[in-house]
């Protein structure tokens, strides 16, 4: 299979201003999630799809590859979209922008899943216990069926506790998408479906419309940026990483 991460990089953000531009120990956010994704050596091609120009300039001065959006899109997957339709690819693999402490082993099992001929798109989850992320409408829940395919997503705690029990396992939807690339095609051009304007999830329209999502487990996530404190965490995390 030829497979090509795809970085959908959009310059404004609400809770945290041009936050791909800002720095961490000197390199900024964009520049690092590139490069973790680069040294993976898991892709045939690491490409960003940026937004604005300002992005573009930054890729350019390490003579990384990017293309720069046609026109303005809804949604990150709109934007590789829009990318991947004249790339050679068999697998399309959205890594978010604010991702700069990306694994390896992550992407490794999204993309293993396309081993299983019926997997049309691949993501990942991971088990929560603390009450606080369960019940955190900002951390969205999947519940899969015993071979790993999503039955359904949502910012309530699925499944419902009804007797308190205590072995009821809770799984985090992890963001990163892989696609088929002519599932990713498909996909772009469905209309927003019901489930998905209520819950205002776009992988809901992936099940309303019959797509097969599949979810590898893993164990630990990075630190995703989205708001200051985010980026506070990660300089510190930098900072011990070097004091180690």
């Amino acid at each position: 299979m030829r497979v090509i991460a795809l970085i959908p990089a959009r310059l404004e953000s609400t809770r945290l201003p041009r936050k791909l531009l800002r720095m961490l120990d000197g390199i900024t956010i964009l520049r690092r999630t590139f490069e973790a994704v680069l040294a993976t050596e898991l892709f045939d091609e690491v490409i960003v799809v940026c937004d604005n120009q300002l992005l573009c300039d930054e890729m350019m001065k390490y003579n990384y590859r990017f293309m720069l959006s046609q026109k303005e899109h809804e949604s990150g997957t709109d934007r590789i979209a829009e990318a991947a339709l004249n790339l050679d690819a068999d697998i399309i693999v959205n890594v978010q922008a604010d991702e700069p402490f990306i694994e390896k082993q992550a992407l490794q099992k999204v993309i293993d899943l396309f081993q299983n001929p019926l997997v049309e798109i691949a993501s990942l989850k991971k088990q929560i216990t603390e009450e606080s992320q369960i019940n955190n409408p900002n951390c969205v829940k999947v519940v899969t069926d015993a071979q790993g395919k999503a039955l359904y997503f949502s910012r309530s705690a699925i499944p419902y506790n009804r007797d308190h029990s205590e072995a009821v396992a809770y799984f985090q939807h992890i963001g990163v998408y892989a696609f088929r690339k002519d599932v990713l095609l498909k996909f772009a051009n469905l209309p927003p479906s019901p489930l998905e304007q209520i819950e205002k999830l776009e992988n809901l329209r992936m099940l309303e419309n019959g797509l097969s999502v599949y979810l590898a487990e893993i164990e630990h996530v990075g630190i995703s940026i989205d708001t200051e404190e985010d980026l506070l965490k990660a300089i510190s995390y930098l900072q011990d990483q070097k004091s180690a």
